[in-house]
């Protein structure tokens, strides 16, 4: 179109007409035209502000496709904090939310209390703030004072006016309310997603929120996002009418959309009777909700109840409890965690289980296992906790068949067929492949190369992932033998960025010793632990050759971490690995053991009285490991008595020989070798 004129005429006729139908498909259900017809008049939109960039706003309907990705989130800090709800989970916990609330007002407990009764959405809070009509803001709760900037992506949810239209609202206002992803357009996103080999979600509301936490709003405009209003922030007093009915509905003359479930009730009894009814009717609703919200319908009681630190004085959350389904249970699968430990997953005969058809279900682990007494073969009541996280509940023990399986948590790693450890007293079991486990890969490799590790710069979690995915690599010492023109291949990874990569793995190899075993990633051997472990044993032979109870004479090792690191190196994998990080050119400065190992060699202790810094069992261990002996009767031969709190007559008798008396204090400096003694 030639005429810039009738450009800018026929552009803003199609805005209009756009919005309309927007408000007609998106608020109204109710679609006058086919979705050609819509797309046609998007595109015709699209090219003519192409043909006059001069003519492009920010509340234009073509904004909603997505713009220029953002670098980051700006924070945003709440000016009225977007506070949580507390919730009920009975009758009686409504009951006791009313009795409250005439407690505060000071009212009659015949007083009819009027509230405004709406279904709890299971999406992501959100703030809107609109200027002149025109949204300017978008902001996630965050910890309810600061959330975070996502305009970017709201401004891409159809049914969020970008220009409110006619006139009537507040020159300056704020709205509140939940984006949500309705069921029908999660199940064709999950679709979509596994067609292509993507990750897919696990519920509507993490759908929801991962596309809203989108830096590229391209991403969340592909997405089926819709946002319904509940509450209000900072917003002009004198504009608030006497009620949140009466404000809803002013919202929804402005284009704002809000829920069509809402309505107002009296007494506790009007708000049962909603709760019941759309419980009934909860899966049959277009959306997710986990319960029903009461809020006091009257504004100023609202203002006069207040808050408390956390949640409003004057709503609360009634939940739905989890819906429980029996279904059989057809067998136990173990998962390996990226850190190790092994999960136990039930294999179900699919079921449908709050609206979701479940086909596995966690078990936990083997504690849990065995408390309920869960069998393969057995009939089993599934329940989603929090109607998210899918797991059994119970065995419906009478319906159990005679053949059932009982089951044993395997020996060796189903991921790397390595040993599978479970230390007494604990209910998880963890794979003892360390370096070498696939499933551990991605853990171990990202830890060696933290800033406080072997602080390979550049190499983070995205990157990680490319090269595992691409088989580039498969544990930490195939990261040295990457290359700049094998780098420079990969996707987003040009030439500079590979020689970066390259430099930062070659500066990484002069490191110190201490860091080097914090790298490996050791089960309980952080920062402090690795360093004393070099201290003490000076070099890396040696402490490979120690054994439980030389361990146990380093500081801060007890008899259970002394068995991982005891463990970690005799793994031929694991020692297969070092070797191949050494070739590779990794190296540290030398340094000097700080003590003989048999120090106490020769020498014979007795304890008596409470120890205050170990227990009397791991006082004897470190005595042994240091190479000294202890018995339980004082004699000559007894070149120490350590005496802790409330002694017996032990120190009579050594006191009568002239034996050496140690407190509890001399006898840790003589752990620590204190030259003193």
């Amino acid at each position: 179109m030639n005429n810039p004129a009738a450009a800018q005429a026929r552009i803003a006729e199609l805005r209009q007409l756009i919005e309309y139908h927007n408000q007609r498909y998106y608020q109204l259900d109710d679609p006058l035209i086919s979705d050609a017809d819509y797309d046609q008049l998007m595109q015709e939109l699209i090219r003519l502000e192409q043909q006059h960039p001069e003519s492009q706003t920010p509340t234009s309907p073509t904004q909603r496709v997505g713009a220029t990705p953002l670098a980051g989130f700006n924070a945003v800090i709440h000016r009225v904090p977007m506070l949580s709800l507390k919730n009920a989970f009975s009758d009686g916990d409504v009951a006791a939310f009313q009795k409250d609330i005439i407690k505060l007002l000071g009212v009659s407990a015949e007083t009819g209390i009027e509230y405004l009764a709406e279904p709890k959405l299971d999406g992501l809070a959100i703030s809107l703030i609109y200027e002149q009509g025109i949204l300017v803001q978008a902001a996630t709760r965050g910890d309810g004072k600061k959330g975070e900037d996502v305009t970017h992506t709201v401004k891409t949810i159809r049914n969020v006016p970008l220009r409110l239209p006619g006139s009537g609202y507040p020159s300056c206002f704020e709205v509140r309310g939940e984006v949500f992803m309705p069921r029908d357009g999660f199940l064709a996103l999950n679709a979509r997603h596994q067609a292509l080999g993507e990750r897919v979600f696990a519920n509507p509301r993490n759908a929801a929120a991962g596309s809203l936490r989108q830096l590229n709003p391209a991403i969340a405009a592909a997405r089926p996002l819709r946002f319904y209003c509940y509450g209000f922030g900072v917003y002009p007093r004198e504009r608030l009418p006497a009620d949140m009915k009466t404000l809803m509905d002013q919202w929804a003359e402005w284009g704002l959309p809000v829920s069509p479930e809402i309505r107002v009730v009296e007494g506790v009894s009007g708000c049962l009777a909603y709760y019941a009814s759309l419980q009934a009717r909860r899966y049959q609703l277009p959306y997710e909700i986990d319960g029903i919200v009461y809020k006091i319908n009257r504004l100023d009681w609202q203002e006069q109840l207040g808050y408390r630190s956390h949640d409003p004085c004057w709503a609360i959350a009634h939940k739905f409890p989890a819906e429980e389904v029996p279904t059989r249970l057809v067998d136990i699968q173990v998962q390996v965690g990226r850190t190790g430990s092994l999960t136990p997953v039930a294999v179900l005969e699919p079921v449908r289980v709050g609206g979701v058809v479940i086909t596995h279900a966690t078990l936990h682990n083997i504690d849990e296992i065995q408390r309920k007494d869960i069998r393969i073969g057995d009939t089993v009541r599934v329940k989603r906790a929090g109607d998210v996280i899918p797991r059994v509940e119970s065995v419906i023990l009478n319906e159990r068949p005679a053949d059932t399986v009982v089951f044993r948590l395997p020996e060796q790693c189903p991921a790397c067929g390595c040993a599978v450890e479970l230390e007494p007293g604990e209910a998880i079991a963890r794979c003892s492949g360390g370096l070498y486990c696939p499933a551990q890969h991605k853990e171990s490799i990202k830890h060696f190369a933290s800033r406080r590790a072997m602080d390979i710069d550049g190499l983070g979690d995205k990157r990680i992932d490319q090269l595992l995915e691409g088989k580039w690599i498969a544990t930490v010492a195939d990261i040295y033998r990457l290359d700049v023109e094998s780098l420079s291949r990969l996707e987003r990874m040009g030439e500079k960025s590979a020689r970066n990569l390259i430099n930062a793995l070659e500066r990484s190899k002069t490191t110190t010793l201490s860091r080097f075993l914090y790298a490996l990633g050791i089960r309980d051997v952080g920062e402090v632990t690795a360093a004393s472990l070099a201290e003490r044993f000076g070099t890396l032979d040696a402490l490979m050759a120690a054994d439980t109870e030389q361990l146990q004479a380093v500081k801060d090792v007890g008899p259970e971490v002394s068995r991982h690191i005891h463990t970690f190196f005799r793994q031929s994998h694991n020692r297969a690995i070092i070797d191949q990080l050494l070739q590779a050119g990794i190296h540290w400065p030398a340094i000097e053991p700080t003590r003989n190992h048999q120090s106490l060699s020769g020498q014979t202790f007795v304890i008596t009285g409470t120890l205050a810094s170990l227990s009397r069992e791991e006082a004897k261990q470190r005595i042994k490991a240091l190479g000294g002996k202890v018995t339980t009767q004082v004699s000559g031969s007894t070149t120490y008595l350590i005496a802790g709190e409330s002694p017996g007559s032990k120190l009579e008798t050594a006191l009568a020989l002239h034996i050496r008396i140690l407190a509890e204090s001399d006898f840790m400096s003589l752990l620590e070798d204190d030259p003193r003694l």
